[in-house]
């Protein structure tokens, strides 16, 4: 049987994914108690005798973890935002044509990023959208996705309500965003926190008057749905609700919903993604991942 090793299990992305393959009878998890997790015989132990290796570690924790890999067989999901836009490493993001299941070293997309590239990569692929524009990416997360300490300063208080950052202008999230999108221009990131667990809009704003050929919401719309044709995982909406709410006790879900917002007269258009931060954005990119690689049912595990 397939055994799944999980180099991190104690976070909230280790312990969505922990928890989403314990009832499968197709897989063997491995975690280490608290004890052996920080054995350092003992996690290189796990790391090369696993088939798989779901990393769910800091940045540099897990480049270290991949150098204690000493095998050719045992193949890596990184979680972290290590290996994004690393050479050898594939994008794990199917949908979008990366070649995941055969791939040996896979990095999960970032949860932002998740939302952007699927608003705005098929639409630079496809020409209705051009690859030299300064795009704009404002979105709002749920805190899981922060960690422990933003966990606890959203819950161990009644304040934050919302926790705007990123004012530096060099987030992580950008480099993977220009690459995989294929952007002669890193975009603007406006990211920001609010007071719900889990959850997250990501919405790229665009000026349709000032583009060249530029596109109307038909044809956004057609090429979306053209590009994700099939894909279960992913459902783009012809409609244009009045609101998107992010509520602050979501269910988890490892779907992501795709909306195209325009006005014909003013001549502009938002494009807004809604995912699970900890879903699609996280821990279901990752157990997607592993069903692929592993050639088991491509939904075993995830909510839809």
């Amino acid at each position: 049987m397939t055994s799944v090793f999980i180099d991190g299990a104690a976070g909230t992305t280790g312990l969505e994914i922990r928890d989403r393959l314990a009832g499968r009878s197709d897989l063997t998890v491995v975690v280490l108690d608290e004890a052996r997790r920080k054995d350092a015989v003992a996690r290189a132990e796990a790391l090369n005798d696993a088939d798989f290796v779901i990393l769910c570690l800091p940045d540099d924790a897990a480049r270290e973890a991949v150098e204690l890999i000493r095998n050719e067989r045992t193949r890596v999901i990184d979680a972290s935002s290590a290996h994004r836009v690393a050479h050898g490493w594939t994008y794990g993001f199917p949908e979008l044509g990366f070649d995941v299941a055969s791939a040996k070293r896979v990095s999960n997309p970032g949860c932002y990023p998740t939302g952007f590239l699927a608003l705005v990569a098929p639409l630079v692929r496809a020409g209705l959208i051009p690859s030299d524009w300064p795009y704009t990416v404002n979105a709002v997360s749920g805190y899981s996705g922060g960690g422990k300490e933003l966990i606890e300063r959203f819950e161990g208080a009644p304040d934050p309500a919302f926790r705007g950052y990123g004012f530096s202008l060099a987030h992580k999230h950008v480099p993977e965003m220009q690459l995989h999108a294929g952007l002669a221009h890193p975009p603007l990131f406006a990211p920001s926190v609010t007071r719900a667990h889990r959850g997250m809009i990501v919405e790229v704003p665009l000026a349709l008057s000032a583009m060249p050929d530029a596109p109307t919401r038909d044809r956004l719309l057609s090429g979306l749905a053209a590009a994700f044709d099939g894909c279960e995982l992913i459902r783009v909406h012809a409609e244009q609700p009045g609101e998107l709410l992010l509520h602050r006790h979501g269910a988890p879900s490892d779907m992501l919903h795709l909306f195209v917002f325009a006005d014909p007269a003013s001549r502009q258009a938002r494009l807004v993604a809604t995912l699970d931060n900890l879903g699609k954005g996280a821990a279901g990119a990752a157990i997607q991942s592993l069903n692929l690689m592993a050639g088991l049912d491509p939904l075993a595990g995830l909510i839809v």
